[in-house]
């Protein structure tokens, strides 16, 4: 056995989590990026044998959830729960193999929640103090550090957050920033006073410091955290004043657990209703000195809370701390952090209408590493790696073995492999693949096992069964390396199936075996019957893609803020900054004009479109618009409208669409139709 193999003989107990999607917005591809590097270590630590338990759930507190529900006439409850269900359904669409989604507006959590912070004050690490924080007293509420922008204080920057600069990277307290107004009523922010209870972070800065020490963050994540060190360690605010939805604090009324308190406490409490399920010792796992493991799977811009904040809580209340956190980078759309302006802010479920949502599994895979780079969506690369990787190279080998096969041994693989050496090849690959796996290094992995893939097909091609079949007693030959190319054919769909699983549950099927496990590589599959062949994957098609990003347009008011990839309450729903300023010249271009609806009806297979006819003064023009969430098509007709009607045609899987009509909504999924005061005929431009 290798050291790789005897490593890893013994199974473990795992529990691991990602980063809990915040219930204000529909999960974006930028969410997807750690849920499938997170399903993909789950699924290859379950395929090697170990008890792996993967659980997450909603986030569902704060002020951004408080004033989302609001907007939409709804209670915080009512649109936790909606959110919830949307965002478990796109989890399971990409094939996210989570033991438990839960929420963590749920009575475990507040248990949880309470626990932490009694012990943690009882032992003496809460403290009270008065502070003067930033209000709006147009809307009644102290604002959240997300709440309020203006000029950074360090580098003079426009329009950042009140807690940090995207320009200079500076973290900073709200009430440093210059120039700010609330985002809410734009007014200008008064500061008042609250009493508020703090973490006192530094009592744990050595605990913190071993913990550093222990191997357990990535080497850019421990210098990032020397920096933090030589700032000081600052006493953390833990509390919000009412209004405020989330649990209030046993002690304090009025006063309610800040959202990043019970957010990673979420982690514990979606185990806790996991274990009360399935009958699992909750203390076994969460205990100091518990021989299991704990990994979390976050973004870089939350590093902060889950590597100083979370490991200090959790020992400071007598819990075990993580075993390790993986931190990875940010998602950008060919070379751009996802914009709205330029279209390529992408919602997942969007993506799963278009495009089959195993091929982004198996883009990302060939993009990770083990380090916290950013990730780059290029959708001129992934149809290439799609069409030439997963096409061209894997299942070409099934498709021109399997008719052979079948031909030539009537459906059943030769008894004995016709070249050895050549699967000893791929069979000795597994432990590589294995520790490349075990440190996220998906990238390198899949390099690997396309080249395997390479010398599979160069094995296929110089066989040749479709010349040997022909010769006199070459039936045997050709079904021997025919056979010899399913093997293959195996091992890689094996070695892929944690990235690949639906691929794998289908090739599965057509070869009639049980699922694939790890350890499966080792035994090759002779005198065998397997399944006719079906087509298991297609290329994608350029038009699929253009269709995909026209939806994405359309989806842009009801897609959450893009500002933070990973699922954080800094997603926080809010109206957006103004954009970046253009001069005069270029909007007296924009042709607006007065329409008149004169058809409107549903699109067949679009989820928000309403095909418009709108008559102009100058005759009619088609718009597809993304308003069908709040209009029946018949109130629409004979209605004024404005519309861009110098706007180029653009072609749309469901016709050509002429123009652009004007729409505002809460960012919620409706949309309604700006319309022109009484007076006004179609053709009248607007000024």
């Amino acid at each position: 056995m290798t050291a790789a193999a005897a490593e890893h003989a013994v199974p473990r107990r795992i529990l691991v989590t990602s980063a809990l999607p915040y219930a204000n917005g529909p999960l974006h591809l930028g969410h997807m990026v750690e849920a499938i590097q997170t399903d993909i270590w789950v699924r290859f630590q379950r395929l090697r044998g170990h008890e792996c338990r993967y659980v997450c759930a909603e986030d569902a507190h704060g002020t951004p959830i408080m004033l989302r529900a609001e907007q939409a006439g709804v209670t915080p409850e009512a649109l936790v729960a909606q959110m919830h269900e949307a965002h478990q359904q796109v989890l399971a669409t990409f094939g996210i193999s989570l033991d438990n989604f839960y929420t963590t507006h749920s009575p475990e959590n507040r248990h949880f929640a309470e626990l932490i912070y009694t012990r943690l004050r009882d032992a003496g690490h809460i403290a009270r103090r008065t502070i003067r924080q930033a209000y709006d007293a147009e809307r009644g509420l102290f604002l959240p550090d997300r709440f309020i922008r203006g000029d950074c204080p360090r580098c003079g920057a426009p329009d950042q957050y009140g807690d940090s600069c995207e320009a200079c990277g500076a973290t900073y307290a709200p009430t440093e920033l210059k120039n700010a107004v609330s985002v809410l009523s734009g007014s200008r922010p008064v500061q008042r006073e609250s009493e508020h209870y703090f973490f006192q972070l530094g009592h744990f800065e050595t605990q913190l410091r071993e913990f550093m020490a222990s191997g357990a963050l990535q080497p850019a994540v421990v210098r990032k955290l020397e920096e933090w060190f030589e700032a000081g360690l600052a006493d953390w605010d833990i509390s919000r004043d009412s209004p405020y939805f989330g649990f209030e604090i046993p002690d304090a009324p009025g006063k309610f657990f800040y959202v990043w308190l019970d957010a990673p406490i979420g982690y514990m409490a979606s185990f806790a209703n996991l274990c009360a399920r399935e009958g699992l010792d909750f203390d076994a796992w969460w205990q100091p000195g518990s021989d299991t493991e704990l990994y979390h799977f976050i973004g870089k811009d939350i590093a902060y809370f889950h590597t100083l904040f979370w490991p200090a809580m959790l020992q400071g209340a007598g819990f075990r701390p993580p075993s390790a956190v993986f931190v990875h980078g940010f998602l950008t759309v060919d070379g751009q952090k996802m914009s709205k302006s330029r279209g390529t802010f992408i919602q997942a479920a969007t993506f799963a209408r278009h495009l089959p949502p195993e091929t982004l599994r198996y883009y990302f895979a060939a993009k990770l590493g083990e380090g916290v780079d950013d990730l780059d969506l290029s959708f001129a690369d992934y149809t290439q790696r799609i069409n030439a990787d997963l096409v061209g190279k894997l299942v070409n080998i099934a498709s021109r073995c399997a008719g052979f096969v079948h031909k030539a041994g009537a459906g059943r693989l030769a008894g004995a492999l016709a070249d050895p050496a050549l699967q000893q090849v791929f069979v000795e690959a597994a432990d590589i693949l294995a520790a490349d796996y075990e440190q996220r290094r998906y990238g390198k992995a899949v390099r690997q096992i396309m080249a395997l893939a390479d010398r599979a097909n160069e094995y296929i091609a110089e066989a040749a069964p479709w010349q040997r079949i022909k010769q006199p007693d070459g039936a045997a030959e050709a079904l021997a390396t025919s056979s010899q190319g399913i093997n293959l054919f195996r091992l890689l769909v094996l070695y892929l199936k944690p990235v690949l699983p639906e691929l794998a549950a289908q090739v599965e099927a057509f070869l009639q075996i049980p699922p694939l496990r790890w350890d499966d590589h080792r035994t090759p599959l002779l005198d065998h019957a397997i399944g006719p062949y079906r087509p298991l994957a297609q290329r994608i098609d350029p038009n699929a893609i253009e269709a995909l990003m026209q939806d994405a347009r359309q989806d842009l008011a009801a897609a959450a803020p893009p500002a933070a990839q990973s699922a954080t309450p800094a997603d926080a729903a809010q109206p957006a900054p103004i954009a970046e300023q253009i001069a005069f010249d270029d909007f007296a271009r924009i042709d607006l004009r007065i329409a008149r609806i004169v058809a409107a009806e549903h699109v067949e297979g679009a989820d928000k479109l309403l095909r418009l006819t709108l008559d102009i003064g100058l005759g009619e023009r088609q718009v597809f618009a993304g308003i069908k969430a709040a209009y029946e098509p018949a109130s629409l007709v004979g209605r004024l409208t404005v519309m861009v009607a110098n706007l180029a045609p653009r072609k749309m899987r469901f016709g050509l669409s002429e123009g652009m009509v004007l729409a505002a909504g809460p960012g919620g999924g409706e949309l309604f139709l700006l319309s022109p005061d009484e007076g006004a005929q179609p053709g009248m431009r607007v000024k």
